[in-house]
């Protein structure tokens, strides 16, 4: 699965979160961060070249700051100029049918406050229409939002577990089911460079992959005890 994670920010260097998310999946060469701000600093895009992009990923994720319930504005240009083509609007398909399509949205308001009653009064889903709207239109497998609240505020613990969630949200099988997620951590484990490790800290991960392991075949023993039921 190849990804391709299109991000819109005007002042990448300045943001922590930004930073933060690039560095987390700089080792991963199924995926492509592709910064527009950086690719056309002119604003005049290459819808071409974006065509290609598009059709050498699986995963589409559109990454950007939620201003004003909405995104930077290259970002709206990037989608007028690339989805003006004709590859966009045919009988048969579009180029992105079957792909997968999904949002991840930097906020710097808490997630409570988007609710009814709250703050912002709608959640990011009522919110997100028009993206999930190209999804439908384009014929793409939309994904559940992935929303940063408050980066700023967060603490250590909660950033290690926000690391884990969007490397996983750009790299794993989607839907997020216990038994997906555990099968993309055991990977994730197994193919650490364990020798550029502590010898203890080694021992203690490949003790926690056979641990998963062990407790994935339990599940699935449960889950065909049930289909039996």
């Amino acid at each position: 699965m190849n990804t391709l994670v299109i991000l819109s920010h005007p002042n990448l260097s300045e943001s922590g979160s930004q930073q933060f998310l690039i560095n987390a999946v700089e080792a991963y060469e199924q995926v492509t961060v592709h910064h527009l701000e950086s690719q056309y600093p002119d604003g005049k895009i290459d819808p071409q070249a974006e065509h290609e992009l598009l059709k050498r990923h699986q995963r589409i994720i559109f990454q950007f700051p939620f201003y004003w319930y909405s995104s930077p504005s290259l970002l709206k240009e990037w989608q007028d100029v690339v989805f003006g083509g004709e590859d966009f609007y045919r009988q048969q398909g579009t180029i992105l049918k079957g792909k997968e399509f999904g949002l991840v949205l930097s906020v710097g308001v808490s997630e409570k406050e988007y609710q009814a009653g709250g703050r912002e009064a709608y959640t990011m889903d009522e919110l997100t229409r028009p993206y999930q709207a190209i999804a439908r239109h384009m014929e793409m497998i939309y994904l559940p939002c992935f929303g940063i609240h408050q980066f700023a505020y967060q603490s250590e613990a909660k950033r290690k577990q926000l690391l884990i969630d969007y490397q996983y949200y750009l790299t794993g099988r989607q839907p997020a089911s216990l038994e997906h997620r555990t099968n993309w951590l055991v990977n994730e484990l197994r193919t650490t460079n364990l020798e550029s490790l502590p010898m203890e800290l080694s021992d203690k991960i490949e003790a926690i992959a056979v641990d998963l392991k062990d407790r994935q075949e339990v599940l699935a023993d449960l889950k065909d005890t049930l289909a039996e039921f």
